[in-house]
């Protein structure tokens, strides 16, 4: 695992998992946390090996900041927590899907989720309908 400096960063991560994986360019995976108890999307992050490692291991949600270079624990600086309940490969082994308690707000804007703001389509089969006439 390498950093975008090409400095590599030592993981834990158990090899038998880290081999399935398959990652970006950067060495990176998109981690989608899921609110375990409604499905609500909660928002997406990237992790490393090093970073999965951790909330597997930590129970808590531990990403890899692409802006400042470093690892960030969900809710370490905001209070807003997320205590993972699991962790799933999707079927290619390029996304991870963490289903959490979350507590507080998920969005570093203070909304719940990343998703609710800007929705694009609210009702596709409204919508399709519609076009029709």
């Amino acid at each position: 695992m390498t950093s975008t400096t090409g400095t590599p960063r030592a993981s834990s991560l158990d090899p038998e998992i880290a081999a399935r994986l398959k990652r970006s360019a950067d060495g990176l995976l998109p981690a989608i946390a899921q609110q375990y108890d409604t499905g609500e999307v909660l928002m997406l992050g990237w992790m490393d090996d090093e970073a999965l490692h951790r909330t597997l291991t930590t129970g808590r949600c531990t990403y890899w900041s692409r802006s400042r270079q470093e690892y960030w624990v969900k809710g370490d600086t905001s209070g807003h927590f997320q205590w993972v309940k699991s962790v799933a490969l999707d079927c290619d082994a390029d996304t991870v899907l963490v289903k959490v308690d979350q507590v507080g707000a998920a969005c570093h804007t203070g909304a719940r989720t990343c998703f609710d703001e800007d929705v694009l389509v609210k009702d596709a089969d409204s919508a399709a309908a519609g076009s029709d006439k």
